[in-house]
Order: C-alpha cells, then sequence, then structure tokens
C-alpha cells in the first residue's frame, strides 16, 4: 500500500461520518464534530450541501451507487464499535490502543474514554497529518491521547512497544479497524502474537472481509464494483477469514471470539429504517474478542 493510501482510506471514513453528523439529532446514530477537520475542500463542500434537504436525501443515494453498502456499513460499524469498546471499559479495561489510527476520533468525541489513556499507532505520514490538524483546530492535543508513529517496514510493534514502555500489564481495549484486509497473513499473525502479550481479560475489535469476496466476488451485490473502485485508486484487498473459521484461528492467539458480525446484521441492528442504502457491503465484518489464558 502507498504511503499516503491509509490516509486517503482514513479520508472517507471521516467524510462517512461527517454525513452522519449533519442529520437530525434524534435521526443520527452518534456525532463526530471533529470529522471534517481532515476533509479537503471538495468533500468539506459536500458536506455543506448535505444539509440542504433535498440534496440531503439524494445524496447518501449517490455514494450508494458508487460503492454499495460501503456508506451504511461505515456509519452502523462506527457505532457498533464505539458500543463494543464502551461495553469494555465498564467491564473494568484501563488501556485503549487504536492500530492504524487513521483519523478516527473516539478519544474526542466519546466522553468516556476523556480520562482513559488512549495510543494511536499509526504510519509517520498519516499520524503527522492528523496532529497537524488537531492542532489547527482545537489548539492543542488531548492530554489523555499518545500518537505512536512507526512505518511497520522497518520497526515491530514489539519494538515499538518496549521503546515507549507500553504498560501490557493492565487490561487493554485493541482496536483494529479497516486494516486486516490490506495485510498478509504473516502480518496478522505477527499482530495477534502482540495481542496475546496482553493482560488476561484485555480485548480486541477488529475488522475483516469474508475471504470469499477475493475468491468469488459475484457472490456480494456490488462486490465487483467496490474491488474496481479499489483497483482504480490503486489499492489493493489482499487478505480474508472464512467467517466459521474465525474462533478457531483466534484460539491459536489465546483470544476467544465473543462475537462476529458481518454488516447485514451490524445495519439491522442500528439502522433497520434506512433500507434504500443497506444493500451490499455484506462481506464486511466486525469481530469481537476477549484474551484468556
Amino acid at each position: 500500500m502507498k504511503a499516503n493510501t491509509a490516509s486517503r482510506t482514513a479520508q472517507y471514513m471521516a467524510f462517512f461520518r461527517a454525513i452522519e453528523t449533519v442529520r437530525p439529532p434524534r435521526k443520527r446514530l452518534f456525532a463526530d464534530p471533529y470529522a471534517t477537520i481532515f476533509l479537503d475542500e471538495g468533500l468539506k463542500r459536500a458536506i455543506r450541501l448535505s444539509t440542504l434537504p433535498f440534496i440531503g436525501r439524494l445524496f447518501p443515494k449517490i455514494i450508494q451507487s458508487k460503492g454499495p453498502g460501503a456508506l451504511s456499513s461505515g456509519i452502523a460499524r462506527t457505532k457498533y464499535i464505539d458500543d463494543l469498546l464502551y461495553q469494555t471499559i465498564r467491564d473494568g479495561v484501563k488501556q485503549v490502543i487504536i492500530l492504524g489510527a487513521g483519523f478516527d476520533t473516539r478519544a474526542l468525541r466519546l466522553d468516556f474514554l476523556h480520562f482513559v489513556p488512549v495510543i494511536e499507532i499509526d504510519h509517520p505520514d498519516t499520524a503527522k497529518f492528523k496532529i497537524d490538524k488537531l492542532k489547527e483546530a482545537l489548539g492543542q492535543l488531548p492530554q489523555n491521547v499518545s500518537y505512536f508513529q512507526t512505518d511497520f517496514n522497518k520497526q515491530s510493534l514489539e519494538e515499538l512497544a518496549s521503546d515507549h514502555h507500553l504498560d501490557r500489564n493492565i487490561r487493554t481495549t485493541i482496536i483494529w479497524e479497516g486494516v486486516t484486509n490490506y495485510l498478509t497473513q504473516q502480518a496478522v499473525d505477527k499482530t495477534l502474537e502482540f495481542v496475546k502479550t496482553f493482560a488476561t481479560g484485555s480485548y480486541i475489535i477488529f475488522t475483516y472481509i469474508d475471504k470469499l469476496v477475493l475468491e468469488d466476488p459475484q457472490f456480494f451485490r456490488g462486490a465487483e464494483k467496490v474491488l474496481k473502485n479499489l483497483r482504480k485508486n490503486e489499492e489493493c484487498w489482499t487478505l480474508g477469514f472464512n467467517p466459521e473459521e474465525l474462533s478457531g484461528y483466534l484460539g491459536r492467539f489465546h483470544l476467544v471470539l465473543l462475537e462476529d458480525l458481518g454488516a447485514a446484521e451490524y445495519r439491522e441492528r442500528y439502522m433497520p429504517d434506512r433500507k434504500g442504502i443497506s444493500k451490499g457491503y455484506e462481506f464486511y465484518r466486525v469481530a469481537f474478542a476477549t484474551r484468556q489464558e
């Protein structure tokens, strides 16, 4: 993946969160007042236009036609991960790590994280851009967040943890969103080996794609168009998992799978009324697991 690819992908997710934020308060799943900080001028203009009633109704349908299911999956997934994270904090987690953080704003927008140490880990290109934008918009960085920058081609997570004296003896929740599908099997294995070193009772929340979408994209509505758009943007999905085999795979790393939902399921949970944009992306999944002995 190109150095700036992650940044572009992160910008699209921020764009989706911004679209949700301008919906009427009683109809939106969440509010992210920080999402627009990271958008280019074209996307900011689109957000402003989407506040107009007619365009606001039309806009999601336009996005749906270009990337079937991407918008609704991204929005519902954001809320789902927020809720899973809240569940772990209530259960006694004392530290949050966000791998490949991109333009994630959970440390800013979720009140229950304001007094929890949050560590964001990302490529220097994306991390520096994010830090600069936050300083420009907020005047200072949030005091509870640490921003670790690393190029995984040059430094492993183990080396990073050692350099920063990361405390792995406290219960931690690790969020790994929108990353595994760009990696190799070896890279995912190494990351889960790292997760295994955290205290018992820690959690991981991560996304992945059903491997069938790479083998037979016609099986999923709109998947061929999604993959074509990725190639156009010089991106490539490289890895997926069979949902039926995920529990056994995670067991190798002392992880117990607690929940594994696909886009159709978490959309039905959070936005059952938005049928017009809720088709497609069924191959995109969220897994929730806990570290046990």
